[in-house]
């Protein structure tokens, strides 16, 4: 088989569907016993931060701790949080506790607790 450049993946990825780029995630987690998660790259610390900035939680976990009374919003609220179908985000919310997004920045956790909870959900941080 021709060894892909990056560009051409990425070109033969534009024409997927999400549902079928999806699916490949799963598979390709699954061959390689991996996660597709996010990655947040931290830039250095300003000042004297220093000590206290190695110190500092810098990815955080948002964890569905329960659905509450609007199970549908908050489905559709972990839907437009991850990348997760219809069924895949009904599961995530049906197993709470569950982690919905992990290893995400301050502002991106703080962000998504903010939005499910207003779906009626109760999250925490970690």
């Amino acid at each position: 088989m021709a060894k892909l450049t990056n560009e051409e993946l990425i070109e033969a990825f534009k024409e997927l569907s999400i549902i079928e780029l999806s699916d490949f995630v799963k598979l390709f987690e699954e061959t390689f016993d991996v996660t597709a998660a996010a990655v947040a790259v931290a830039g250095p610390a300003g000042g004297g931060a220093g000590e206290a900035a190695e110190e500092e939680q810098t990815a955080f976990d948002v964890v569905l701790e329960a659905a509450g009374d609007k199970k549908i919003a908050v489905i559709k609220e972990v839907r437009a949080l991850t990348s997760l179908g219809l069924k895949e985000a009904k599961d995530v919310v049906d197993s709470a506790p569950k982690a919905v997004l992990e290893g995400a920045t301050k502002e991106a956790a703080e962000k998504a607790k903010e939005a499910l909870e207003a779906a009626g959900a109760t999250v925490t941080l970690k």
